[in-house]
């Protein structure tokens, strides 16, 4: 008997995950690349013996991830070395003034009574009630397929209601009231793409994810969590073909029959995109499409970025491997990206230095910066801003540190929405996909499987469950599921 031949577009890691489920149950899966390595937005630039994660610097959840690759009876310690980091991040809300988050809860407890007297039991019972909802999430939500809302409609999660209803910043408010241990606990938010004030608080689940199960760093990077999955995709079989754009989808009588790409035809049995939802659907026929450019342009989109990738030519002081810049208004920035959609005039920002951590990201005695201003998709995009904005970030970083740095720059490169579009063919430049808000929950995201389509799927940041990267390693064991569901 023939195996079914499934393609999968794009190699970012719901892609990896998906071809990792589907080649595991005997499926005849190749990944299409359109860019010259795998990993869509994970890739990785190395310059001058320094090393960037181009996309995401946070491994949180180390759980999904270790999940996933005991799914094939083997581990993450197989493939990399993970470090807990000690802080996990600092915050800096002013010039030397900053909260350094602790390893552990115990401590960070005392971090938080320190600031504020009573907030350590405050929290203790805020974590609680996070870890309950961590639990509920995990094993009763996100490794839904959407598919119906009765999905996560439960004895647990009716119970729960109200917490859909709240809000993120409202709870918050509710357990401590000095402004730097709110921005703290809202801080875990940002990860889901959208406002405190416009995030269930339900996903207060996040809090516990940061404080109980900590920040760590694969050694070498994200990029090796990228390697990782590929070697055990193409150990299962998986064949990978890079420089391969996708051209067209080719549709008989309203089935998938193959893509055209670099002008040549692939034939398949099951089509699955793990590329940009709504740029795929632009590979289609316009009647074949699920979603309107109205449909997409009314959503709640997550941010897109202004990034840096920075060679230093000393060791930096007074930073951690994660440090964010809060030393202004949020709710003011955050006013630009969702409602405004224009540059925030001092945004706040992030900024990574592995190398403090990990000595194989720098050469001896130098340092590694990555750069994010968190901004509006579809903004305007010039050298000139994009300069504007460096100097600002900058000027900041050596106000508020007391460390002068500028002229220790040896390079920087940028990245912005002309690169996510170019790249990634992403949606107006957007870097995270949509929003986790009320609206645009579970049920309510795009779906997996096309309603027009017999035999196309989808999985990513656009559908369920939602943008990150433990997200994305679940989607595309939710979309190979509902897969081979479908042809049992």
């Amino acid at each position: 008997m023939r195996l079914k031949k499934i393609i999968i577009i794009g190699s970012g890691f719901s892609s990896l995950s998906a071809s990792c489920y589907l080649a595991s149950k005997g499926f005849d899966v190749t990944i299409l690349e359109k860019n010259k390595t795998v990993g869509g937005r994970a890739r990785q630039l190395k310059k001058d013996g320094f090393v960037f994660d181009i996309g995401p610097t946070f491994y949180w959840m180390p759980d999904v991830f270790e999940r996933f690759f005991n799914d094939f009876n083997t581990s993450t310690k197989n493939f990399y070395k993970l470090n807990k980091l000690n802080p996990a991040y600092q915050i800096y809300f002013g010039k030397e003034d900053s909260i350094s988050i602790a390893d552990n809860f115990e401590a960070i407890k005392n971090t938080f009574e320190s600031i504020e007297k009573g907030s350590a039991n405050k929290l203790q019972k805020f974590i609680n009630k996070a870890e309950k909802n961590y639990n509920i999430a995990i094993k009763d939500l996100v490794y839904k397929p959407g598919v119906h809302v009765f999905e996560i409609i439960n004895s647990k999660t009716i119970l729960k209601l109200s917490e859909f209803v709240s809000t993120i910043k409202k709870q918050v408010s509710g357990y401590v009231k000095n402004k730097k241990l709110q921005k703290i606990l809202e801080f875990p938010v940002l990860f889901l793409g959208a406002k405190p004030s416009n995030t269930p608080s339900f996903y207060n689940f996040m809090n516990y994810t940061d404080f109980k199960l900590g920040t760590w760093h694969p050694e070498g990077g994200m990029y090796e969590v990228v390697i990782a999955m590929t070697n055990l995709a193409e150990s299962l079989g998986v064949k990978i073909i890079t420089d391969c754009t996708v051209e067209n989808i080719n549709t008989k009588n309203n089935k998938v029959v193959g893509i055209t790409s670099n002008k040549e035809n692939h034939t398949c049995d099951i089509l699955l995109s793990g590329a940009d939802y709504h740029h795929t659907e632009t590979l289609l026929p316009k009647e074949l499409r699920q979603y309107s450019e109205s449909y997409w342009n009314k959503k709640t989109f997550a941010p897109s970025a202004l990034l840096f990738y920075v060679g230093f030519d000393k060791k930096l002081k007074n930073v951690s491997h994660h440090t964010l810049f809060f030393d202004t208004d949020f709710e003011t920035h955050a006013k630009t990206i969702y409602d405004t959609k224009e540059w925030a005039e001092k945004p706040l920002f992030y900024a990574s230095f592995p190398s403090i951590t990990d000595t194989s990201t720098a050469p001896k005695g130098k340092e590694t910066g990555i750069f994010l201003i968190p901004i509006a998709p579809d903004v305007k995009d010039t050298p000139e801003i994009r300069e504007h904005y460096f100097n600002q970030l900058i000027d900041r970083i050596e106000k508020i540190t007391g460390e002068n740095i500028k002229k220790n720059i040896l390079f920087k490169e940028s990245y912005c929405v002309k690169d996510f579009k170019k790249d990634y063919n992403s949606y107006k430049g957007n870097a995270y996909g949509l929003a986790n808000t009320l609206t645009q929950t579970h049920v309510l995201r795009p779906k997996l499987k096309s309603k027009k389509i017999e035999n196309l799927y989808f999985c990513g940041q656009l559908t369920v469950p939602g943008p990150g990267v433990p997200p994305s390693l679940i989607s595309g064991k939710i979309v190979s599921d509902l897969i081979i569901k479908n042809l049992a």
